[in-house]
């Protein structure tokens, strides 16, 4: 048999704040009540002290006590009195207790029920009593003579309990309509707020919001990618792990506004946005993220819902895969290049020129061992050479010369410890590609800055330093092209900044990225020739000890600017 479902939080609370406000009206009601009737017995206890002392001093009831027949001119009286008095009775008696007076004449001339010991000693004295109309609430006076001040008759004053609660009862109806007007009116506020609490907790018990709980603390933590929820006010409700390692936030992050935290605008901005984006790519200082945003709205807007994942490493490996294309479509130039020599030394030994055939083959085959010579030698890390040998080809065919410079050299152990080989693919592939973009765009719109030694126009170039020294690795590309305007530098390193269409501007702001990582800079300035000049300072674990060069020809220190190096 099928289990009944556990009743819902709202459910449980409901009943439960019913029962707390009937218990509270109920408490409420009685302590009123009790507090009414102590208040109507003292009332009544005053009412009849009074009575009972006015009668005790009245100076006719002291001279009716003295007459023959007391109970003649005191019965009208002490009915009188106790009728303006709104008392049950006034009963004058001798000093015996013998009534002289009463509300039921058959009971006159009879003793009283009560104490009138204390009365005979000169006391007025108040106390309930059982007498012959019930139990009442009375007060006893003495009536002193006149002249000797003896005590001569005595006065007792009552109201009858009975009357008392019937007192009380008058006003325990309006108590009850006001208690069950707030009853009422507790229940229904209750029910207000239960039922919007239902609606919130859509009607979920505690057991299963709490197992809700748990695995939502569960899933934040294990799910890699970041998550952050922000409410109606902007501010970060809600943030897993990965989203405050990817952003970069602290502990105090929960219940900051998205624009206190120090995110690029372009982020900060998306976050913020009251329409839903998908896979928006933005790059912070050290990663490159992709933003999907989605409001949620419930009748009104209640925040929003973000998710990140880091695309760093995809988009690091994205890089190489765009140079490993590089150096393919290099090979492949190179290999028609060397399909080409091929045939004119083949041509020229079918012409029977057999010796400038053997010199042609020579000279190309001593340029492309002085090239790898050059760029291994300077080079040690394999990875920048093969990429320089790589961009040197791609330049080449785009009909741009790409230099190294004479005072070029990284040796082993010269690189940064902070910064992997990719990192420094990806700051020197970067530079290359658009300098090598902007020396054959300047180019072909007739833009070249150099001229030769003839007066001729000079062929687009690109030069390369790459060189370690005072404690940093340095990293400088220079091109012939129109250069960076300073207005614009700051914009060139954002992502989608670029002067060639949609679809680029990622380059530099990677660059910027990797450099960050590696906690150097990047400098951005003018050549002498009018190109830009970008120059990456990279901090290297210890001393640069330089060592002296090998080979009879040592390269000698060429200044930063000096376009002295060799062809590649």
């Amino acid at each position: 048999m099928r289990l009944p479902r556990p009743r819902s939080l709202a459910g449980q609370l409901f009943a439960m704040q019913a029962v707390l406000v009937a218990a509270i009206v109920a408490g409420c009601a009685l302590f009123t009540y009790t507090a009414d009737r102590s208040q109507a017995e003292e009332s009544a206890r005053r009412q009849t002290a009074a009575t009972a002392a006015a009668a005790a001093r009245s100076p006719s009831v002291a001279q009716a006590v003295r007459s023959a027949d007391p109970s003649a001119p005191l019965q009208p009286y002490a009915e009188a009195l106790r009728r303006d008095a709104g008392v049950d009775f006034v009963v004058v008696m001798d000093p015996r207790g013998v009534r002289w007076t009463h509300p039921e004449p058959d009971r006159i001339g009879r003793t009283y029920l009560g104490h009138i010991g204390p009365a005979l000693e000169g006391e007025v004295f108040s106390e309930q009593y059982a007498g012959t109309l019930g139990p009442s609430v009375r007060t006893v006076a003495p009536v002193r003579d006149p002249h000797s001040g003896e005590v001569v008759a005595i006065v007792s004053a009552g109201i009858t309990v009975e009357e008392i609660t019937e007192r009380v009862g008058r006003q325990v109806g309006g108590l009850l309509l006001v208690a069950g007007a707030a009853l009422a009116l507790g229940g229904l506020g209750t029910y207000v707020v239960n039922a919007r609490l239902r609606r919130h907790t859509h009607g979920m018990n505690a057991a299963e919001l709490g197992r809700m709980y748990d695995y939502h603390q569960a899933a934040l933590h294990a799910v890699r990618e970041g998550l952050v929820m922000l409410d109606g006010g902007r501010r970060i409700a809600l943030a897993n792990d990965g989203a405050r390692e990817l952003l970069g936030l602290g502990e105090d992050a929960v219940g900051r506004p998205v624009a206190e935290l120090g995110l690029p605008a372009p982020l900060a901005e998306a976050l913020l946005s009251s329409k839903p984006r998908a896979d928006e790519v933005h790059l912070t200082e050290e990663r490159v993220l992709v933003v999907s945003t989605r409001p949620v709205v419930g009748g009104e807007r209640r925040g929003t819902v973000v998710t990140l994942r880091d695309r760093t490493e995809l988009q690091c490996l994205a890089g190489e895969l765009d140079s490993e294309r590089g150096f393919t479509q290099a090979l492949r130039s190179q290999a028609h290049e060397a399909a080409n020599r091929l045939h004119t030394v083949v041509s020229l030994i079918e012409l029977g020129r057999a010796d400038e055939a053997a010199g042609f083959a020579t000279a190309e085959l001593e340029l492309a061992q002085t090239l790898t010579d050059r760029v291994v030698e300077a080079v040690a890390e394999p990875v920048l050479a093969a990429l320089l040998l790589g961009k040197a080809a791609q330049a080449n065919e785009r009909g741009v010369e790409l230099r190294l410079t004479e005072d070029s050299r990284i040796d082993d152990r010269q690189l940064p410890d902070r910064m992997s080989p990719r990192d420094l693919v990806t700051i020197l592939g970067n530079l290359v590609d658009n300098a090598v973009d902007a020396a054959s765009g300047a180019h072909a719109l007739g833009g070249g800055n150099g001229a030769s030694a003839t007066g001729s126009a000079a062929r687009p170039r690109v030069t390369v330093t790459l060189r370690a020294e005072h404690g940093e690795l340095l990293l400088r590309v220079r091109d012939t092209g129109p250069g960076i305007d300073p207005e614009h530098v700051e914009a060139a390193f954002r992502r989608g900044w670029s002067t060639r269409g949609p679809g680029r501007g990622i380059g530099l702001a990677l660059v910027r990225q990797a450099v960050h990582r590696g906690r150097g800079t990047v400098d951005v300035d003018r050549g002498a020739e009018g190109g830009a000049v970008l120059t990456v300072r990279l901090p290297l674990p210890g001393p640069v000890r330089r060592p002296a060069p090998h080979g009879p020809a040592p390269h000698g220190p060429v200044g930063p600017s000096s376009a002295k190096g060799a062809r590649l």
